[in-house]
């Protein structure tokens, strides 16, 4: 069994390494040549169409870079135009707001005056009043009635 297994083994090995050991050999022909020289040539075709449209579209990229560079200008000018509008408009609140403090004051002092002379007006008023109800009975009772006295 032993001796059956080794020369089964062996026959098998000796059947791969004489495999392993031929060499195909493939003619290549006139037309095989002929057929790699035309691949050549149209591969050399092929990479001169690629290089002239990666120069169309560097140009176009170098445009389009232009015309970004160009559009972002002008959003940098509109930001500043609306910067300066916002300023603006925030003084003239600013300015409106106070100018309406200034007036109110303004307008205020003529009315406050007015109503510390009646105030002052009032005293006296009540002053005298009293000095009148010292020699009247009926007066003095009134102005008891009403807290005055």
């Amino acid at each position: 069994m032993k001796k059956l297994l080794i020369l089964v083994f062996v026959l098998l090995f000796s059947g791969i390494l004489k495999a392993q050991e031929q060499q195909v050999v493939v003619p290549y022909t006139l037309a095989d040549r002929d057929r790699a020289i035309l691949t050549n040539a149209k591969i050399n075709t092929l990479e001169a169409k690629i290089n002239a449209l990666n120069d169309k579209m560097e140009v176009r990229f170098e445009s389009i870079d232009k015309q970004f560079m160009y559009q972002q200008k002008q959003i940098d000018d509109i930001k500043t135009l609306f910067y300066w509008g916002f300023g603006i408009l925030i003084t003239l609140f600013i300015f409106m707001l106070g100018y309406m403090i200034w007036d109110r004051r303004t307008a205020m002092q003529p009315a406050l005056a007015q109503a510390s002379k009646a105030e002052e007006n009032s005293r006296n008023l009540i002053a005298t009043l009293r000095e009148y109800s010292k020699k009247h009975a009926d007066l003095a009772e009134i102005l008891r009635t009403h807290g005055i006295l």
